[in-house]
C-alpha cells in the first residue's frame, strides 16, 4: 500500500500536470543530473522528486498558487551555476525550472531587452549585438547562467569595474509571490520614482520571497574597439596605482580588472595554453578597456601603461579584440584548473582594496599554521574588491570545511568585508551572515520572508531561516 507521503506526490503530480501539461512534470528516473547539484559541484548533493517546468508567467503563478495551499515547499532553478547549493532541492521539494521561460526581444529605441527568466545570459547577449546594443552584465558562466538567476543573485561578473552590478540594469521586474499574485514591479522608464521602488527587495533576494519570471534590463550601445593588457606587478599596491591612474587616464574606458596571485596562475601549467606572460612573478593583472577606436584606444593604454614602467615587470599588450581573446582564455581557465585540486574550499568575498594584502597574508598564515602542506589560492575582480580564495589543506576528505570557513570569514569580518561578493548566501554562507549583516538587518529580511511568504514555500532554509515549521 502506498505510503501517505507516496499518496501526496502522486497527486500533486497529477494536479501540476494540469496547469503545466503532463510532459512538463519530471519524477523519479525521468528527472535529469542537473536539477539536484550545482554546476561547479558543492558538498551538498539534493534530490529532485518531482520537477516542474512552467513555459509561461501565469504558468509559474498557478503553481505557486497550488504549492501555497497545499503548504509544499518549492525550491526555485535557473541555470544552477551558483556556489551556495541554492538550487539544490530537498527530497521534500517541489522544483520549479525556468528552462521554459525563453523569450526575450530588444526594444532598440528605449535600449532595453525585455526577457523571461529563464532565458540564458548568452543568449541575450548575442541578441543584443545584433541591433548594435551591449548587455552590461557579463560572467564566465555567461552560457548556463539565466537571466532570472542574475536578478535573484545580483550578479557580479567581469565587467563590474565599469558597469556595476546586476541591480544597476534592472528597469523592471515581473514576480509570481508565493500566494499565486503575478505582479509587475515599477516601469521600463528611465525616471520613475512614483512611490517606493519595490523591484529592489526582490534583487539579490535569493528567491525567498517571489519567483522573478521576467525581467527588463537597460542596454548600452555596443563599442567596437577592444584593447587590454596583461601585467605582472609586484604586490596589491602596484595593481592599484595601475588602476588608479587607468581611470584618470582612460576615464569610463576600463570594464575589467582581473588579479591573480602567483600560485594561482601557476595552476595553468601543464595545460597547454599559450601563456600571456611567464610563471615567477608575484601578481598578475588582467585589463580590458572598450571605445569607439581601436587605433586611438590602443594608443592610449599603452601611453598608460608607459606612465607606470617603474611599476609593472612584464607587460603583454592586446590591441586588438582577437589579441584580448588568449588573455581571457588564461583567466578563466582558472577556476575550472582550481577545482582539480580536491577536496577544495572555495570562497567568494569582498574585502577593502586597501587591506586586501594583508588579509590574505594572515589568512594564508592561519591556514598554513593549522595545515602546513596547505595551498591558498586567490584571484578575482580587484577593481571591484572582489576575490576568490581556494584553499586545499592537503588532506584527503572535507572534515575540515568549518575549520576552515571560520578561518577566512573570521579575517574577512576582521577586515570590514563581506563573506559574499557575488554569489549570494543560499545553504552554505547562511550561519555566516552575521559575519557580514547585523542582528537588525537579519531580523528585517526575517520580517520580509514573513509578508511575502508568510507559509514559508519558497526556497526554504536558504540565506534566511523563517518559517519552515510552518511548512
Amino acid at each position: 500500500m502506498p505510503t501517505h507521503d507516496e499518496q501526496s506526490a502522486a497527486v500533486h503530480h497529477e494536479k501540476l500536470a494540469d496547469i503545466v501539461g503532463q510532459a512538463n512534470v519530471l519524477s523519479g528516473e525521468d528527472v535529469p543530473a542537473r536539477h539536484v547539484q550545482d554546476l561547479w559541484g558543492s558538498d551538498r548533493v539534493g534530490q529532485a522528486e518531482l520537477v516542474v517546468r512552467p513555459a509561461t508567467a501565469r504558468q509559474v503563478a498557478q503553481v505557486l498558487e497550488f504549492c501555497h495551499a497545499h503548504h509544499q515547499p518549492v525550491v526555485v532553478q535557473g541555470g544552477m551555476t551558483g556556489l551556495v547549493s541554492g538550487g539544490v532541492p530537498a527530497r521534500t521539494e517541489v522544483v520549479l525550472s525556468t528552462e521554459l521561460l525563453t523569450g526575450m526581444r530588444v526594444d532598440v529605441a528605449a535600449q532595453t531587452l525585455v526577457a523571461q527568466a529563464g532565458a540564458v545570459l548568452g543568449d541575450a547577449q548575442r541578441l543584443a549585438r545584433e541591433h548594435g546594443l551591449t548587455v552590461p552584465i557579463d560572467l564566465a558562466s555567461r552560457d548556463s547562467a539565466t537571466l532570472g538567476g542574475c536578478v535573484a543573485q545580483n550578479a557580479g561578473g567581469v565587467n563590474v569595474v565599469r558597469h556595476g552590478m546586476t541591480r544597476r540594469h534592472v528597469r523592471s521586474l515581473e514576480v509570481a509571490f508565493a500566494d499565486g499574485r503575478l505582479t509587475t514591479l515599477s516601469t521600463p522608464l528611465v525616471k520613475d520614482n512614483a512611490g517606493m521602488d519595490l523591484k529592489q527587495l526582490f534583487i539579490g533576494s535569493e528567491g525567498v520571497l517571489g519567483v522573478v519570471t521576467s525581467v527588463t534590463l537597460a542596454l548600452e550601445p555596443a563599442m567596437p574597439a577592444r584593447a587590454g593588457a596583461f601585467c605582472a606587478v609586484r604586490d596589491v599596491d602596484a595593481a592599484l596605482a595601475l588602476l588608479t591612474t587607468l581611470r584618470q587616464t582612460m576615464a569610463g574606458a576600463v570594464t575589467a580588472f582581473e588579479v591573480m596571485w602567483s600560485d594561482a596562475y601557476e595552476v595553468l601549467d601543464g595545460t597547454g595554453l599559450r601563456l600571456p606572460l611567464p610563471f615567477g612573478y608575484p601578481l598578475y593583472v588582467l585589463v580590458e578597456c572598450e571605445g569607439t577606436d581601436t587605433g586611438e584606444l590602443s594608443a592610449k593604454l599603452v601611453d598608460c601603461l608607459a606612465r607606470l614602467d617603474d611599476r609593472l615587470l612584464d607587460t603583454a599588450v592586446a590591441g586588438t579584440a582577437a589579441e584580448l581573446a588568449p588573455l581571457w582564455a588564461a583567466r578563466e581557465r582558472i577556476p575550472s584548473e582550481v577545482l582539480r585540486m580536491q577536496p577544495l574550499f572555495g570562497f567568494d568575498v569582498s574585502l577593502p582594496a586597501t587591506r586586501l594584502e594583508d588579509a590574505i597574508a594572515r589568512m594564508r598564515a592561519k591556514v598554513t599554521e593549522r595545515w602546513p602542506a596547505a595551498k591558498l589560492l586567490v584571484f578575482g575582480h580587484l577593481g571591484d574588491d572582489n576575490v576568490h580564495i581556494a584553499v586545499a589543506t592537503g588532506e584527503r576528505d572535507r572534515n575540515r570545511k568549518p575549520e576552515v570557513e571560520h578561518i577566512v570569514y573570521g579575517v574577512v569580518a576582521d577586515d570590514g568585508g563581506s563573506i559574499s561578493a557575488e554569489h549570494g548566501v543560499g545553504f552554505e554562507k547562511r550561519d555566516y551572515l552575521s559575519y557580514t549583516r547585523s542582528a537588525d538587518e537579519i531580523g528585517m529580511m526575517r520580517q520580509l520572508k514573513h509578508l511575502f511568504d508568510p507559509r514559508g514555500i519558497l526556497n526554504r532554509g536558504r540565506l534566511i531561516t523563517w518559517g519552515e515549521e510552518n511548512v
